[in-house]
């Protein structure tokens, strides 16, 4: 074996980890707080400390063909969109046939990682771990840090003039574990992402009255999209961010919006992000909507203040004799075991290059996995941030100097400031990211390339769903299967669905799907061009 590698944390992130370092002759080390693989999916009755934590109604917001291992597709009997139970059992047959576990450390708590005193030489760590009140140091060469951005929870009470003096109960969504204990009360839901939305929705159906305070807003997206198929395989294909990058951006926006509109009008919904054209990442909710037009949720503004039983919101109206604050506003990034300084170089922000690396180091021997956020899904992302790194690690891949790499973060929040706003400092654009990984790699496909050799392949990696597959098709780790997988992806979506048979499966018809892509934007495009 080679280099010494410690990964903290058995989640997806920790498991795309394990399984690179092996793909690249290293030698890993999995150190796991809890008593199984999974992490986030891992679904628990109680709150654990320093470990994400989910309800039971939890289903995945991508499409199974859009989040699995991109040589380890999931049954073609799994639902398109899983529970988490599902999604557990998935990545447990994949830690299982990739031959994961042995090489994790359960019930092992990482207490503190610290550079040794030669570090500006080899690089190494000094890693201090727990397990049953024991102690242990080991040296280890590198360390991928895996623990996820679902941990520490985001709590603003001091945001909230009169929250002291609030008598009913107040939480974090971390600790939401099902709507029984609210049965006949009235609750209001601070945040309108994913988690705020579904937990209202799950009251609703036995609380007296449930309210959703939302400082900014939301595009709000159902899973079905246009003809029943899954969002993601309709939206997120390289023909659609080529268009995207390529229109100008008065029509690029006006599109964008056109998009998130197209199911219901959000204005009329109270809510309308306030600035429509950011790219920010939706929420995934189809019963909302239906909700807020039954009356059984209601959407407001932000709270301007609390009282000991109310919430007086900044367009003046109140509501009365609540029993409980959720606060579902999110987490904060937070690693304990290591120094923030490593992380948060500049104004207090994380400072990563590629949302990986640390560039201060001296060597580039630590990595952050899954910290980075964007709209699709996250286990091909830590997929290819791990292979990325282990090749690093091991040095078949080197890093630009410190100056390239701030200057190229530096560009990065740029763009992510147009395209995501303030508050998204690790949000990215998914297609654009995973090429840009994978060409570090050599695992990029080219398009024109497949279009003179595999038209019928080079068709579905344009102009249909970016899956994972597509990054197993060339280079190191390159998979046999990746080419069947693309081309058979709709068969494997569809099956699932058709428990009772009527008539031919309709896969979607890419020349009807363009003709609709095509038509506005040319349209828009030629009148602006007339206009100037």
């Amino acid at each position: 074996m080679g280099k010494k590698v410690a990964i903290i944390g058995a989640g997806v992130s920790g498991l795309a980890a394990i399984r690179s370092c092996l793909e690249e002759g290293l030698e890993p080390t999995c150190f796991e707080r809890s008593d199984d693989v999974g992490g986030l999916w891992k679904f628990s009755e109680r709150v654990e400390e320093g470990r994400a934590s989910i309800y039971p109604s939890v289903f995945a917001n991508s499409s199974k063909e859009m989040m699995c291992f991109p040589d380890f597709p999931y049954p073609e009997d799994f639902p398109v969109f899983m529970h988490n139970s599902k999604i557990q059992e998935y990545l447990m047959a994949f830690a299982r046939e990739k031959d994961l576990l042995r090489h994790i450390q359960f019930q092992t708590l990482v207490s503190s990682i610290s550079k040794r005193p030669d570090f500006s030489i080899t690089g190494q760590w000094d890693v201090e771990t727990e397990k049953n009140g024991k102690k242990e140091s080991s040296v280890f060469d590198a360390i991928m840090i895996c623990s996820g951005h679902h941990v520490y929870p985001n709590l603003p009470k001091e945001s909230f003039p009169g929250l002291k003096q609030f008598r009913g109960e107040c939480f974090h969504s971390r600790e939401y574990k099902g709507p029984g204990p609210w049965r006949g009360k009235r609750v209001l839901v601070i945040g309108l992402g994913n988690s705020g939305s579904d937990i209202a929705i799950e009251l609703s159906r036995t609380a007296e009255k449930v309210i959703i305070s939302s400082r900014s807003g939301s595009w709000v997206l159902s899973r079905v999209w246009d003809d029943g198929y899954p969002w993601d395989m309709v939206l997120i294909t390289r023909f659609q961010t080529f268009l995207k990058h390529s229109l100008p951006t008065a029509i690029s926006d006006w599109w964008y919006m056109k998009q998130m509109n197209s199911k219901f009008k959000h204005e009329n919904y109270g809510l309308r992000p306030l600035n429509g054209t950011l790219r920010k990442e939706p929420v995934f909710n189809d019963d909302l909507p239906a909700h807020i037009l039954c009356g059984t949720v209601s959407v407001k503004p932000n709270v301007k203040k609390f009282t000991e039983t109310s919430a007086i919101f900044e367009d003046g109206t109140v509501f009365e004799d609540i029993d409980c604050v959720i606060f579902a506003t999110g987490y904060s990034n937070a690693y304990p075991f290591l120094e923030d300084s490593i992380f948060k170089s500049r104004n207090n922000e994380v400072t990563l290059y590629k949302g990986i690396f640390p560039p201060q180091l001296e060597k580039s021997t630590l990595a952050v996995i899954g910290l980075v956020q964007s709209l699709g899904a996250a286990i091909p992302t830590t997929d290819l941030q791990a292979r990325w790194a282990s090749r690093v690690v091991k040095g078949t891949c080197t890093l630009p100097s410190v100056k390239d790499m701030m200057s190229d973060i530096d560009e990065k929040m740029g763009k992510k400031l147009k395209w995501f706003g303030q508050s998204e400092t690790i949000q990215t654009d998914y297609i654009v990211y995973m090429d840009e990984l994978a060409s570090f790699i050599g695992v990029k496909p080219s398009v024109p390339w497949l279009f003179l050799t595999d038209p019928r392949l080079a068709t579905e990696v344009f102009f249909g769903p970016c899956s994972p597959y597509q990054f197993r098709l060339v280079g190191p780790g390159k998979w046999p299967g990746a080419r069947n997988a693309i081309l058979t992806q709709w068969d494997r979506t569809l099956k699932p669905t058709r428990t009772r048979s009527v008539g031919e499966m309709q896969k979607p018809r890419l020349p009807a799907q363009l003709f609709k892509l095509l038509a506005l934007p040319v349209l828009l495009l030629a009148l602006f061009l007339v206009w100037i």
